[in-house]
């Protein structure tokens, strides 16, 4: 046995494993990569950027090891191209110099936590393609300035992009796959991973007051710019989700007036088949295809009322977090000045 285990090629061992690949459990990133990502992200704030995440994918695990940032996009297509080629080459620089250069996902930039968007899902479907499982980093300057690291990995879950490539987003789909709009994205745990030199390294420059600069930015009072813009953006968001739900109130109100004009057509022709038959005729078939009162009505997709309610809930969290951490600095406050 232990022979027929040992002659058994590399194909075979990663085609088997393949088949019975384990689910991602946690996205593994190198200390650096994030540095980039975050001088990156930061230096071209509050536009957005993107850029491409390197690395490995071992079991349940991906390792981030390196990226690269993509050149800012333009509604051109030359320029795209060169994008795609500058894309390319940099893979092929970092191949000849034996860096990881295995695409697992990208990495991109947002705007007080606004990335539920379609745009989104669709990059995520492209690269779904040829990468089986790919990851996308998301993170966010203007809630990192209020002193927590704000960054997140993020995929479709499986039952989502199943309805996705068949475009079923209607009420009877979505029932029967028991999909909500909590079950679009999964959130992946992120470990940061340092090599031991590394970790040698910034122990030496750990400085001797155990209070650094970022637990200053914790105690600061001022929440309200990032208060005020969090409540436009969820102003903006409650009308977007209204103008969906008339779009609904549309779809059924013509759906009533088409079952009751059916309704209707079908007693008529009850009473005619009945006076047929009492003078011997055959009865005509109670449905009439050609007729447009039978057509079907399309179904409103509820892809963007769901990504929408999405934005709505990140919103109302980054709120409440904020506003409950404000009131504990301002309780806080309080209590310094009264002693």
């Amino acid at each position: 046995m232990a022979t027929a285990a040992a002659s058994r090629s590399f194909l075979q061992v990663a085609a088997t494993e393949e088949a019975v690949a384990p689910p991602l459990r946690v996205v593994q990133i190198e200390g650096l990569v994030i540095l980039k990502i975050i001088k990156h992200c930061t230096e071209f704030s509050p536009a957005l950027v993107t850029g491409q995440l390197l690395g490995l994918d071992v079991g349940s695990v991906l390792e981030v090891t390196n990226c690269f940032p993509f050149p800012i996009r333009e509604e051109d297509e030359e320029i795209e191209a060169e994008g795609a080629n500058y894309q390319l080459e940099m893979m092929r620089c970092l191949r000849e110099v034996n860096v990881d250069n295995n695409t697992v996902g990208w990495y991109q930039s947002t705007l007080l936590g606004s990335y539920q968007t379609v745009e989104l899902i669709e990059t995520f479907m492209n690269y779904q393609e040829n990468i089986k499982r790919c990851v996308c980093i998301i993170y966010d300057p203007s809630k990192s300035n209020q002193g927590a690291l704000a960054l997140k990995a993020l995929k479709l879950s499986d039952s989502f992009m199943e309805l996705y490539r068949n475009n079923e987003f209607n009420g009877e789909k979505l029932r029967e796959k028991n999909l909500s709009w909590v079950d679009i994205f999964e959130e992946i745990p992120i470990k940061v991973s340092n090599s031991a030199l590394v970790s040698a390294f910034m122990t030496e420059l750990e400085a001797d007051s155990p209070v650094t600069q970022s637990d200053y930015d914790r105690l600061q009072l001022s929440t309200n710019p990032f208060m005020e813009r969090n409540m436009e953006f969820l102003i903006d968001c409650m009308d977007d989700l209204s103008m969906e739900q008339q779009k609904f109130q549309f779809y059924y109100r013509n759906l009533s007036r088409q079952q009751a004009q059916q309704q209707t057509w079908l007693q008529k022709r009850r009473a005619e088949n009945m006076a047929r038959k009492a003078a011997g005729e055959e009865p005509l078939p109670e449905e009439d295809p050609s007729n447009p009162i039978f057509k079907p009505l399309p179904e409103p997709s509820r892809l963007d009322s769901y990504l929408i309610t999405n934005q709505v809930s990140n919103y109302c969290n980054q709120i409440n977090s904020v506003a409950g951490q404000s009131f504990s600095r301002l309780y806080l406050m309080k209590a310094l000045h009264e002693n």
